[in-house]
């Protein structure tokens, strides 16, 4: 068994199931190599006011895997994302980078390992695409340091891997929202950090960027890198990740293998609607009922 249950007694939650192969994402490795954890949360309680959102989430985050964070709006994804990026602290609990407490590590050596993509991107000034995918290489940079041309061909590299590379020089004024999600990805792959903590990258996106985005960090997760994503869209969990965790939002959260975890069952208490899953070629689709 390789499921965890939070508060599965008698508040409702549903019960782990029984033990069967996990089948991967369709562009994930036939066997995904079990390493220690890039990152780990203990015990971890996080709250909203008055609302228990999570309760002693315990988890740990390995190399080489892609993890989706799922439940109904409120439920604690974002803030969960935020925990476990150091951007908020939690009511109880720790989270570890490569095994020391995130609160004990150096800002500069977290954005060296640890890269976050928040829900909505607000510039506060203008730049072109290319500048702003540059922001992405400072935590690689000494002090007063200036881009090197080394830092601007990973930039344009990385425009490149969203199809951005002909906006280089437009102003992000001029970019339409899902042009903007795009570039901002773009900076996060020029980071080049160990681990991807993604609050919704979909966002903003049509359906074939969505696809492409996803591809993308399941590549990065298949090269050994750890991935973390909250989503909306439990068929797309489906597709590309590994591992789910989901939020009930009164404190219960439940996560494991996608398989196994990822149910119509589940599903529907998160979401309190009836969800089926549907047959499709070669997919696992997930619609309300």
């Amino acid at each position: 068994m390789d499921q965890k249950v939070n508060g599965a007694d008698d508040s409702g939650a549903p019960a782990p199931q029984s033990a069967r192969p996990e089948a991967a994402a369709p562009n994930a490795p036939a066997v995904m190599p079990r390493t220690s954890a890039a990152l780990a949360a203990r015990s971890l309680g996080i709250r909203a006011g008055e609302r228990q959102l999570v309760t002693e989430l315990s988890v740990e985050f390995r190399a080489g895997e892609f993890t989706a964070i799922l439940g109904r709006n409120g439920c604690g994804k974002t803030l969960t994302l935020h925990t476990l990026a150091g951007l908020r602290r939690p009511q109880q609990g720790v989270v570890r980078l490569d095994g020391a407490p995130l609160d004990r590590v150096r800002r500069r050596a977290i954005a060296q390992r640890l890269g976050v993509l928040t829900q909505d991107l607000e510039e506060s000034f203008s730049t072109t695409a290319l500048e702003s995918v540059l922001i992405g290489r400072h935590p690689h940079l000494a002090a007063w340091q200036w881009e090197t041309a080394e830092d601007e061909r990973l930039a344009r590299a990385a425009l490149a891997h969203v199809q951005m590379e002909s906006f280089a020089a437009r102003s992000t004024e001029r970019l339409s929202g899902g042009e903007r999600r795009r570039v901002a990805i773009a900076s996060l792959l020029a980071q080049a950090p160990q681990v991807f903590l993604l609050d919704e990258p979909t966002n903003h996106l049509d359906p074939h960027h969505q696809i492409a985005v996803l591809d993308l960090f399941r590549a990065q997760a298949n090269a050994g890198r750890t991935v973390i994503a909250t989503l909306h869209d439990p068929t797309l969990a489906a597709r590309f990740a590994d591992r789910v965790i989901l939020l009930f939002g009164d404190g219960r959260w439940l996560e494991g293998p996608t398989r196994a975890t990822l149910t119509s069952g589940t599903l529907s208490e998160i979401y309190l609607t009836p969800i089926i899953e549907i047959d499709a070629p070669n997919r696992r689709v997930f619609v309300s009922a």
